[in-house]
C-alpha cells in the first residue's frame, strides 16, 4: 500500500497542466485552442512567447525529479521494491500524471519534459547523452519533435550498451521502463511524425541544414 500510494503522489504532481495554467494567468486563453492544441511547452512557446515556454518547460522537468528523487522518501511505510526501483516507477507515474492529467480530462502533453526530469534523477548519464542527440537534431532540422523522438530512442540503447560493456549498472527495471517510455513517446507524437512525412512539421527554430543551402 505504501508503493502505491507514492504512485498516486506522483501522478497527481505529474497531472498539473502547467502550460494550461499560464496561458490563463498570462493571457488568459486556453492553451488546448492554439497552436497545436498540445499542453506542453513547445505549445506554450508558440502561442505565449519563448519566456513562458522556457517557464512550463522547467516546472514540467522539476514534476519528473521530484516524483523520482522526492516522492519516494516520504516515509509512508515499508517498500516491497529497492530505492532505484521505486524512484522510476515514481517518476514514470509522474510521466503518465503528464501525459494522462485527472484535472483537464486526461488529455494533456507529450511526456518528454516530465521524462526527462525523472531521468536526470535515476539516469544522468544515459540523458547526457540524449540530450546530446536531441540538441543535434534540433540544430539540424530546426524541430523539437524530431528531436524529442530521437533523443527518446537513444535513452534504452544508450543504458543498455552501458550495462553491456560494463560502464554503469542500471536496473533491468529501469531498461525496460525507458523502452516502454520510448515507444510511448513515439505513440503521442503520431500526428507529428504524420506531419514530419508530409514534410508539414513547423520548425521551432530555423534549421541549421536550411541556413547551409540557403547561403547555395
Amino acid at each position: 500500500m505504501s508503493l502505491i500510494g507514492l504512485i498516486l503522489i506522483a501522478y497527481l504532481i505529474g497531472a498539473i497542466p502547467t502550460a494550461l495554467i499560464a496561458g490563463k494567468l498570462i493571457k488568459g486563453i486556453d492553451i488546448r485552442k492554439v497552436g497545436s492544441g498540445n499542453v506542453g511547452a513547445t505549445n506554450t512557446w508558440r502561442a505565449l512567447g519563448w519566456k513562458a515556454g522556457v517557464a512550463v518547460l522547467v516546472i514540467d522537468l522539476g514534476k519528473g525529479l521530484i516524483a523520482a528523487t522526492l516522492i519516494p522518501r516520504i516515509p509512508l511505510g515499508p517498500l516491497p521494491l529497492g530505492a532505484p526501483e521505486t524512484a522510476v516507477l515514481c517518476g514514470l507515474a509522474a510521466v503518465i500524471g503528464h501525459v494522462f492529467p485527472v484535472y483537464i480530462g486526461f488529455r494533456g502533453g507529450k511526456g518528454v519534459a516530465t521524462t526527462t526530469g525523472m531521468l536526470i534523477g535515476v539516469a544522468p548519464l544515459p540523458l547526457g547523452i540524449a540530450a546530446g542527440v536531441f540538441a543535434l537534431a534540433l540544430v539540424l532540422t530546426g524541430r523539437v519533435s524530431v528531436g524529442s523522438l530521437l533523443g527518446a530512442v537513444s535513452v534504452p540503447i544508450a543504458i543498455g550498451l552501458f550495462n553491456h560493456y560494463g560502464i554503469g549498472t542500471y536496473p533491468p527495471l529501469l531498461l525496460g521502463l525507458t523502452s516502454g517510455l520510448a515507444a510511448f513517446i513515439l505513440f503521442t507524437h503520431r500526428s507529428n511524425i504524420s506531419r514530419i512525412l508530409r514534410g508539414e512539421e513547423r520548425p521551432l527554430i530555423k534549421p541549421l541544414l536550411s541556413r547551409k543551402s540557403d547561403r547555395r
